[in-house]
């Protein structure tokens, strides 16, 4: 299979290395940094497995890595996809396949929007692999496998099933498909999930740094369970309005087999692969502060949550909860999106 991944975060790093170790598969890179990409790349598991592949190009030119792929996958920020879709557009085949590894910060309303109408495209639920960069262009660590990943597909019935069994290999994890794009774009993971913990962690911060940087999953409080279940039954209240099969979207308490917020928080702060991840913070003389710049706050209040609460209003479901963490993190990103 010709690959082209696009991007270059720790979600491109691991799956340019997943996907090169197989030498049936030519991997490219669409990067805005080729010079800092070495020609193969490494990436280990937990389970002491290392994956080495060679990448077949590198660039920053559309041109000379999309044109011919038969698979494109965008490992991009939200604000990156539409632009970047722009970019590829006239280099892609009527048989290309362009998908995203993470659909919840708007990938399938922006290629409804960009790509012609019969455009081959798919996209994850959730994200198949817990991922970070360890050399920029040379090695990352895959920290963590889901025991399944869901995607939407729309292309020929008759490609369908091809291309969940050929996602199922290539990304290591059984893969069941999803019946309406729906379903990938509104998850309620990292637009709900993040959200919920940022707002809980500093929604009452006067702007004093902090003596350390706090873990980000291992210390997860009551306060934030509590946030999080209340944005997820919104959630899914507005997920009766859509086309879509409510069991495909489990709620956050049934994904994490809990059953309050006591238990939730022990579940969530007791997950081996999300153990070592910290707050998105930076590192100042005096201390460490929020950083408002992050992809926790770029990708998951504008693109993630800002989604959810759109489709809400179009169909009069009320969010207060939502409302609040949505309207407290578009104020640090000077941002007012919704009315």
């Amino acid at each position: 299979m010709q690959i082209c991944i696009c991007g270059g975060g720790s979600l491109a790093h691991v799956c340019a290395g997943v996907l090169a170790s197989d030498t049936n598969n030519r991997v490219s890179i669409l990067t805005r940094r080729p010079s800092e990409w070495h020609d193969s790349i490494e990436v280990f598991d937990p389970n002491g497995r290392t994956f080495t592949g060679r990448l077949a190009q590198i660039s920053a030119n559309p041109a000379e890595v999309v044109a011919g792929a038969e698979v494109v996958l965008l490992c991009l920020p939200g604000y990156a996809i539409a632009e970047v879709l722009q970019q590829i557009k006239p280099y892609l085949s009527a048989q290309t396949y362009v998908g995203s590894i993470v659909c919840s910060t708007g990938f399938f309303f922006f290629a409804h929007e960009i790509l012609p109408p019969d455009a081959l495209l798919f996209g994850f639920q959730r994200v198949p692999f817990i991922a970070r960069t360890i050399t920029y262009g040379q090695s990352a660590n895959l920290l963590g496998y889901k025991s399944e990943v869901a995607v939407a597909i729309e292309a020929p019935a008759e490609n369908v099933e091809h291309l969940r069994q050929w996602i199922a290999q290539a990304f290591l994890t059984p893969t069941r498909l999803l019946g309406h794009y729906y379903e990938a774009s509104l998850t309620n993971s990292n637009p709900i999930l993040h959200t919920s913990r940022l707002f809980s962690m500093w929604k009452d911060w006067d702007g004093t740094p902090f003596p350390t940087n706090t873990p980000f999953y291992r210390e997860w409080t009551l306060e934030a369970s509590e946030i999080l279940i209340a944005m997820d039954e919104e959630f899914m209240r507005l997920l009766d309005h859509l086309p879509v099969d409510k069991s495909q979207i489990p709620t956050l308490l049934d994904y994490y087999e809990s059953t309050d917020a006591a238990s939730l928080t022990r579940k969530i702060s007791s997950i081996q692969a999300f153990k070592n991840i910290l707050s998105p913070m930076t590192e100042t003389p005096e201390g460490w502060m929020p950083d408002f710049k992050s992809r926790y706050f770029t990708e998951d209040f504008p693109y993630g949550l800002q989604f959810i609460k759109n489709l809400a209003e179009k169909h009069q479901v009320s969010t207060p909860q939502i409302d609040q963490v949505l309207t407290w993190g578009l104020s640090k990103l000077k941002l007012n999106l919704f009315s």
